[in-house]
């Protein structure tokens, strides 16, 4: 069985943020791995629309909603 869970590291202890449902005494084996930062998350979600949308059509719509009146753009 495979469970994440949160915890926090402290004075070098690692103290678990929810309750586990495992018999006392169970030996588990801990993989430890470091949430992605803003930036991490960020540049992972970098390209990820390419191919998906026509860009010239995309950028063109874009121009087009800019030069019209705020309250004559059909959203």
């Amino acid at each position: 069985m495979s469970k994440t869970i949160k915890a926090r590291y402290a004075h070098g202890v690692l103290e678990i943020l929810e309750p586990l449902e495992f018999e006392e005494g169970k030996e588990l084996v801990v993989t430890i791995e470091e949430p992605p930062s803003a930036d991490d998350r960020f540049e992972q979600a970098a390209g990820s629309w390419a191919g998906l949308i026509n860009v010239e059509e995309f950028l063109c719509d874009i121009y087009m909603a800019r030069s019209l009146p705020r309250n004559k753009v059909d959203w």
